[in-house]
């Protein structure tokens, strides 16, 4: 069991094991979320990978030359 000790401003050092077990390192975030057992703490950052499949692909492909003219037309209304 890894344990830590809470400092006069609240805070507590995760563990090496700890961090290295949940990919949890300098700038991540943690949540702490309440359960019928007690408190869990977990790791809130998650992997960009996750965010695949979240936008629908368009109904038809883009081509570079409709994304210029998108372009040209929005210099000409300047919308």
């Amino acid at each position: 069991m890894a344990t830590s000790i809470v400092s006069s401003k609240g805070q507590v050092v995760i563990p090496a094991e700890v961090r290295s077990d949940t990919q949890v390192e300098q700038g991540s975030r943690v949540e702490f979320v309440k359960t019928t057992a007690g408190w869990l703490i977990k790791p809130a950052t998650k992997s960009v990978t996750l965010l695949k499949g979240m936008i629908a692909k368009p109904k038809k492909p883009v081509s570079i030359e409709d994304m210029n003219q998108a372009i040209a037309r929005h210099h000409k209304t300047g919308t």
